[in-house]
C-alpha cells in the first residue's frame, strides 16, 4: 500500500476530498461559487473550526451578522460556534478551499513532527 494519495478535482460547485484522499484528520474541500452565487445555507459546527483559502474571485463571508470581504490570497479562520455564509460577488465568480479540523486537536506541527 503507498504512503499517500493522489486526486486530480475538476471545477465542480464543491468537491469533498475525505474518501476522494482517505483523510483521517481533516476535511478538505473545494468550492466554486458562480458571480452572485452563495451558500444556500447558514451553518456553524459543534467541534471543527474552519480554515479558508480564497484562490481566485471575490465576495464576501457573513460572520455571526458581520460582512468580511473577501478575494483572492486571502485566508480566514472560522471557530466553530460561530454562523457562517459564503457570497461571490455580482460579478465575479469566487473560488476557495476550505480546511475543516477540531479546534485545538493540533499538538505538534512543522518542526516538532518531524521525523528526520
Amino acid at each position: 500500500m503507498a504512503n499517500f494519495n493522489k486526486v486530480n478535482v475538476s471545477l465542480d460547485a464543491r468537491t469533498e476530498l475525505h474518501d476522494k484522499l482517505s483523510l483521517t484528520g481533516a476535511e478538505i474541500s473545494i468550492n466554486n461559487l458562480p458571480a452572485g452565487g452563495s451558500v444556500p445555507f447558514v451553518h456553524a459546527h459543534k467541534k471543527n473550526e474552519e480554515i479558508y483559502a480564497i484562490l481566485s474571485g471575490k465576495g464576501k463571508a457573513v460572520i455571526d451578522g458581520e460582512a468580511v470581504e473577501l478575494t483572492a490570497g486571502d485566508w480566514i479562520r472560522i471557530s466553530p460556534a460561530a454562523k457562517r455564509q459564503f457570497f461571490a460577488a455580482q460579478d465575479t465568480a469566487i473560488s476557495f478551499i476550505c480546511i475543516q479540523v477540531k479546534e485545538n486537536s493540533l499538538e505538534e506541527y512543522t518542526k516538532d513532527d518531524a521525523v528526520v
